[in-house]
C-alpha cells in the first residue's frame, strides 16, 4: 500500500503599505527560521484553540539576539493568553540557557524541569 505525498505550498512576503515582497531566496537562516517559528505559532493560535500542548523543538537555532527575545515575548503573550485554560503546557527543547532564563525574568511560566546529562 503506497502513501500520497502531501505539498503544503506556502509563500512568506514582507508587506510594506500596498507593496508584497517575496522573501523566498532573500531570506538569511535565521529569517527563514522566524518566519517559521511565526508560521507555527499563528497556526497553533488559529487552530489549535482548544490544544493543551505547544511543543517547540530548539526554537532559537540560527536567530539573532533580537529575535530570541522577540520570540520570548511572543511566547510570553501566547502563555498569558492562554494561562487560564485548564492544562495548558509549553514544550520547549533547548540549549539555550539564555533564552530559558529569558521566559524567566518574563515572569511566565509558574515552573519547569531543567534536564541534563550527569556527566560523573
Amino acid at each position: 500500500v503506497g502513501r500520497t505525498g502531501r505539498s503544503y505550498n506556502y509563500r512568506v512576503v514582507m508587506v510594506c503599505g500596498d507593496a508584497e515582497m517575496e522573501m523566498r531566496g532573500r531570506c538569511s537562516a535565521g529569517q527563514r527560521v522566524l518566519a517559521s517559528l511565526i508560521i507555527r505559532l499563528a497556526l497553533a493560535d488559529s487552530f489549535c484553540v482548544h490544544c493543551g500542548v505547544l511543543a517547540l523543538d530548539e526554537p532559537t537555532t540560527n536567530l539573532d539576539a533580537a529575535n530570541i527575545n522577540g520570540l520570548a515575548e511572543a511566547l510570553s503573550t501566547l502563555i498569558e493568553a492562554r494561562r487560564g485554560r485548564s492544562r495548558f503546557q509549553l514544550i520547549i527543547i533547548t540549549h539555550d540557557e539564555d533564552f530559558v532564563d529569558n521566559l524567566s525574568r518574563l515572569q511566565v511560566c509558574d515552573w519547569y524541569y531543567h534536564i541534563q546529562k550527569d556527566d560523573h
